[in-house]
């Protein structure tokens, strides 16, 4: 998972598009949850319940940074690490749920396993590409366009567990990707608590892209909202 950065929107809620963006993303993330939660009962994946989850929990990301998004950076950055803390949690729990498998779990369905991997790529393909333009502002912004890349990565590694499941007849492809899941959130949820840990400290590089509207930088000038 990388954490390069770049010039970022210092404003965020001073952009609206931004704020449309997160409900957007928020409605479709929610209603993935719901269909790939379905789908991992129905053929028995792990890596789609290990994605349904992360569904789930992306659909409160961004419900959180929107109730957050025009307060005061300290506060932004005490909800990444909230965020960061679930991605944790989520990493640990799907890591657990692929050992327990590992030892009694038959093979999945692969059809069904590609199918909707497919349909929730195209949904977070989508979103990534929507948040794109404010994946380096400040740790609550960094926490969103971090989900939604982990997800949309995480999406192929299920199709590709698809196929492996298909091609071997057994469980180990979709156990194996389920773990690559599991340890893909525990590294964003690393990312995410360092950046927002500096923050808070108010190191050099990571509180000038938290200013408030109206607020100035360290040079003394008003940050620009990004051009549509």
């Amino acid at each position: 998972m990388s954490a390069s950065c770049c010039s970022a929107p210092a404003a965020p809620s001073a952009d609206p598009r931004y704020r449309r963006i997160l409900w957007v993303s928020l409605l479709l993330n929610a209603a993935m949850f719901v269909v790939e939660l379905g789908a991992s009962w129905q053929s028995g994946s792990v890596s789609l319940m290990a994605d349904s989850i992360d569904f789930f929990g992306d659909a409160a990301n961004y419900g959180l940074s929107l109730a957050v998004l025009g307060m005061a950076l300290p506060v932004r950055s005490k909800a990444a690490l909230f965020k960061a803390a679930c991605m944790g949690a989520f990493g640990l729990f799907v890591l657990g749920r692929a050992g327990v498998n590992f030892f009694g779990g038959a093979a999945p369905e692969a059809m069904t396993m590609g199918v909707v991997a497919s349909a929730a790529l195209a949904v977070n393909v989508g979103v990534a590409l929507m948040l794109y333009r404010y994946r380096a502002g400040d740790a609550n912004m960094r926490s969103v366009w971090i989900c939604s890349r982990n997800d949309a990565l995480s999406n192929v590694a299920v199709m590709l567990a698809a196929l492996g499941v298909f091609g071997t007849g057994s469980a180990w492809p979709d156990l194996l990707v389920a773990a690559a899941m599991g340890l893909l959130a525990l590294s964003g949820s690393a990312t995410v608590l360092l950046h927002a840990r500096a923050e808070l400290r108010g190191e050099p590089g990571h509180e000038a892209h938290g200013h408030r509207p109206g607020e100035a930088g360290a040079s003394g000038r008003q940050p620009q909202a990004p051009r549509a």
